[in-house]
């Protein structure tokens, strides 16, 4: 009883971590025959785990929605994550989700080992949220947007850009960035046929499923990355390209992801990128950071910087 005990937790442990899995893969993870499978998957079912059976040559198995919500079959790492996400998710940036955070968080909680609990407590009571004002998204939003993301699916969407009237879209949605303050959506548009980053608050109404798509090539290692770029300057007046005489790790620790992107040169230079809708804010900006730089583009930041300097110079009396 205990082994087939411990294998039917295997076994939902394995539905739980791939959307799909034939019989034969499930029978070589567990070293029992296809028939055991059958057997072990009835008895999940019986306990309230809707597993459905997929048609084909091999058959096979998914773990999909059901009337309840079964119990979660989560390990020591997951189970903090999941707390401490909630807690977050408490004093976060997601409409209408705090009361239900705290609600879910108690009851995780009472649960938890005491080894567990002692972890998650020490990240309450030595974290302090800084609570900003600013847009929230819909949960529900963020659960469509993440399904299709997992399944491949298209999303019909209205979009309220921050210039011009909102827009019907047709995305294939690669993932979903976080930046701390706002959720944003990187996604092949169908219309443009390009990578485009939408911001999830600015999509009004619920996004619809649509057809199903073969996943693209993404359009950067990191999809954070590839935000960063685009929202640090694309979306700016004025974008600027400089080579900065410091390592990365250096300027990266004394900027932002929401401001600059950075990409090394070698190990004593970085290449940043930045936007303003002033030029004054861009050498504001790289006065404060106290480090030496060249302007690659544009041409009217370098002639702006020349005008800066000679009035400087101007008013300490020294010759320009």
């Amino acid at each position: 009883m205990l082994e087939t005990s411990a294998r039917l937790l295997k076994l939902l442990s394995l539905l739980q971590v791939r959307r799909d899995w034939t019989g034969p893969e499930l029978a070589d993870r567990l070293s029992v025959d296809v028939r055991t499978i059958r057997r072990d998957v009835d008895k999940l079912r019986s306990l309230g785990y809707p597993v459905t059976s997929l048609p084909g040559a091999t058959g096979g198995y998914q773990l999909g929605a059901g009337a309840e919500l079964p119990p979660l079959l989560l390990d020591d790492d997951e189970a903090v994550a999941v707390a401490v996400g909630l807690r977050t998710a408490a004093n976060g940036s997601v409409e209408g989700i705090e009361e239900t955070s705290v609600r879910a968080l108690t009851k995780l909680e009472q649960v938890l080992p005491s080894r567990l609990r002692r972890r998650v407590q020490a990240l309450q009571t030595h974290t302090t949220p800084l609570i900003a004002v600013g847009p929230t998204v819909d949960p529900e939003t963020l659960t469509i947007i993440a399904a299709a993301c997992r399944d491949h699916q298209q999303l019909r969407f209205t979009y309220a850009p921050t210039q011009g009237e909102p827009a019907r879209r047709l995305a294939e949605p690669q993932g979903l960035v976080h930046t701390g303050r706002r959720w944003y959506l990187v996604a092949w548009d169908v219309s443009k046929e390009d990578w485009r980053t939408f911001r999830v608050d600015r999509i009004t109404g619920e996004p619809a499923l649509a057809a199903r798509f073969t996943p693209r090539e993404p359009p950067a290692e990191s999809l954070g990355e590839f935000v960063s770029r685009q929202i640090s300057s694309n979306v700016y007046t004025y974008q600027a390209v400089l080579k900065i005489h410091a390592p990365l790790r250096v300027v990266a620790e004394r900027t932002s992801p929401m401001s600059v992107s950075l990409e090394p040169v070698d190990d004593g230079t970085c290449l940043m990128r930045t936007g303003a809708e002033a030029l004054d804010r861009i050498v504001f900006y790289l006065l404060y950071l106290d480090l030496d730089f060249e302007i690659h583009e544009p041409q009217r930041l370098k002639e702006h910087v020349g005008t800066l300097i000679t009035r400087l110079q101007r008013s300490i009396g020294a010759q320009a």
